[in-house]
């Protein structure tokens, strides 16, 4: 028999054995305790109410196989099925214990196993109370037998709930592990959503150059044979072919976001020429100590590097603004040979332990941005306090250009 699939396949498992082994426990046991009673007759306890405990006290093993079907009415009805059992076969243990004294060992173990099998199946306040019994004849100092009796009741009721709480425990965590699965792949989806129509603006501006380049080298070219005006008109077609499917993606990805991303707002895409505005902003917004700081010779780059690395500081900024109100923040960007370094730090008094929260953004954002520019992002504790992101970015050497006022 295969387990259900899913989180509850993966901790709620079926009984282990054939459907009838509880049945077949049930009538070895009945055996069992039948010879026993037998063997141990001796004419003070008439012997068909000694069989009859020992008859009551094995028999409701049949039926402990517990709730086979994963529906909630079915553990139940299970449950109340095994508590029934239980109860029986504790009634019958108890009285064969005293007053009648013919309590056997098969019958000892039906009913260790029927209160262990309430632990983990039936009733919790029944398979807290089934034991007290035993509890309460043996206090009375009905001898060691009656202890050992009540001990081992209290230890497999003990260990049914035990079990039951940790099946329990492992299956809500398996469900909330499933859930923050799926919530952040949710976020992961919509985030690469934002930044494909972010970048959308960048790519077309390139392809629709490339076309209009090719048009005007074909019109305007002196001279040029047929072959060179058909490859030009080819190489138009195609960057026009490529500039339609952009917008067909593009409109996908609106209708999964949502009516409010049909229609953006029309604004230049921003770049590193914008992170000083951008600092000024949140220094304003925050009333905190805030520095922009740049390090090596300023050089253009390419505009989804400079969009991806506005945005991370944006979020950066927004973080640090949320988890450390008032905190001191340095932004670093250092122009290194091939490699662009950015750094946000924070002299906060605790990591933003919850950073990667709220709307899809946070860190699982910053991560999905440096990665589709082909950089790395790093996130975590500072040494000496405060918080730190550090992204890298690979750069193609260029000259250096004259950094704005």
């Amino acid at each position: 028999m295969k387990s259900s699939t899913g989180v509850r396949g993966r901790w709620i498992r079926p009984p282990v054995g054939p459907p009838e082994a509880p049945v077949v426990a049930a009538a070895l046991l009945g055996l069992a305790a039948a010879g026993e009673v037998l063997l141990r007759a001796d004419g003070r306890v008439p012997l068909p109410l000694a069989l009859s405990l020992a008859m009551a006290a094995t028999a409701p093993v049949a039926v402990l196989a517990g709730p086979r079907r994963p529906s909630a009415g079915g553990r139940a009805a299970g449950g109340r099925v095994v508590g029934a059992a239980a109860s029986t076969a504790g009634a019958a243990g108890l009285l064969a214990l005293t007053p009648f004294h013919v309590l056997t060992a098969a019958g000892l173990a039906a009913v260790l196993l029927a209160l262990h099998r309430a632990g983990l199946h039936g009733p919790k306040v029944l398979a807290v109370l089934l034991p007290l019994p035993f509890v309460g004849y043996a206090i009375t100092g009905a001898g060691f037998l009656a202890v050992l009796v009540a001990a081992g009741a209290a230890v497999a009721a003990g260990t049914g709930l035990a079990r039951r709480a940790r099946d329990t425990a492992l299956a809500h965590d398996a469900t909330e592990r499933a859930i923050a699965d799926t919530l952040l792949a949710h976020a992961a989806r919509g985030e690469r959503a934002r930044i494909a129509r972010e970048l959308h603006d960048v790519v077309a501006h390139h392809i629709s150059m490339i076309a209009v380049q090719a048009e005007t080298a074909r019109l305007t070219t002196p001279g040029l044979p047929a072959a060179g005006a058909e490859r030009f008109l080819a190489i138009g077609d195609t960057a026009r072919t490529a500039l339609t499917e952009m917008r067909r993606l593009l409109g996908v990805l609106r209708e999964d976001a949502g009516p409010a991303a049909a229609a953006p707002e029309r604004r230049p895409q921003p770049g590193i020429d914008q992170l000083g505005e951008l600092v000024d902003e949140a220094r304003d917004a925050s009333g905190g100590a805030l520095r922009l700081i740049v390090e090596g010779p300023v050089r253009p780059l390419d505009a989804g590097v400079e969009l991806t690395a506005y945005r991370i500081v944006q979020e950066a900024l927004t973080n640090a603004r949320r988890h450390a109100p008032g905190a001191a923040i340095d932004v670093e960007l250092r122009y290194a040979s091939g490699v662009l370094r950015l750094r946000v730090r924070d002299n906060g008094p605790s990591p933003h332990s919850s950073a990667d929260h709220g709307d899809g953004h946070g860190l699982l954002g910053m991560r999905e941005r440096a990665t589709m520019a082909g950089g790395t992002l790093r996130a975590g504790p500072a040494r000496g306090g405060g918080f730190l992101i550090e992204a890298t970015f690979p750069v193609p050497s260029q000259e250096p250009r004259e950094q704005a006022a």
